[in-house]
């Protein structure tokens, strides 16, 4: 009988693992990994093998999903792979419609230290900024080109939709960097300056 008390304790993390397991495929750890850092990471978790496999046993454990022994034709090691029972579908699909959607948390390392621009010279400042320029830049594209892999995928189709959302968000984030990095020049231009010291 499934432990209700796990039921009850589910984090969030829990239920993104049996999302993707909601896609009907019987996936293995590395398998979910793999789907997880295609779509996931993006917008909500990018987790390690060890989560994935934690999430997975506190899934079983709550009879959301079945596992069973593949053995590998290649003659390597057998895996272990695991499918979503008719009792975890029911539960994913109540979540998904009824649990309160808690609003993002934003974490922005770059506007941290841009808060503490007062304590940075403006050359670092700028240096901070434009990382965050090329990382932005890096993610859209990432996301365009696993958005382009899922195409003609229709299990797929709500998930393309979040990396198109993904490429928007990414975009945003390197235009708002170089807009920054205008208005770190202006600051910086109209600051005062010492007799004979000259502006950074």
């Amino acid at each position: 009988m499934a432990d209700e008390t796990n039921r009850r304790t589910l984090p969030a993390t829990g239920w993104a693992v049996l999302g993707l397991l909601s896609f009907g495929e019987e996936l293995s750890g590395y398998d979910l990994k793999k789907w997880a850092d295609g779509s996931l990471r993006f917008f909500y978790w990018s987790p390690s093998f060890s989560q994935i496999y934690s999430e997975l046993k506190r899934l079983e454990q709550a009879g959301y999903a079945s596992s069973r022994t593949v053995a590998q034709e290649s003659g390597t090691r057998d895996k272990r792979v695991y499918r979503i029972t008719d009792e975890g579908m029911a539960a994913v699909r109540e979540w998904a419609r009824g649990a309160p959607v808690d609003p993002p948390v934003l974490k922005h390392g770059p506007m941290l230290r841009l808060w503490l621009g007062h304590l940075l010279e403006p050359e670092q400042m700028r240096e901070v900024l434009v990382r965050h320029q090329e990382y932005a830049e890096d993610m859209r594209r990432r996301a365009v080109a696993d958005a382009e892999s899922a195409k003609g995928e229709a299990a797929w189709a709500y998930p393309a939709l979040t990396l198109k959302w993904a490429e928007r968000h990414y975009a945003s984030e390197r235009d708002l960097a170089a807009a920054m990095l205008e208005d770190i020049e202006a600051l910086t231009a109209a600051e005062p300056t010492e007799p004979g010291e000259e502006r950074p």
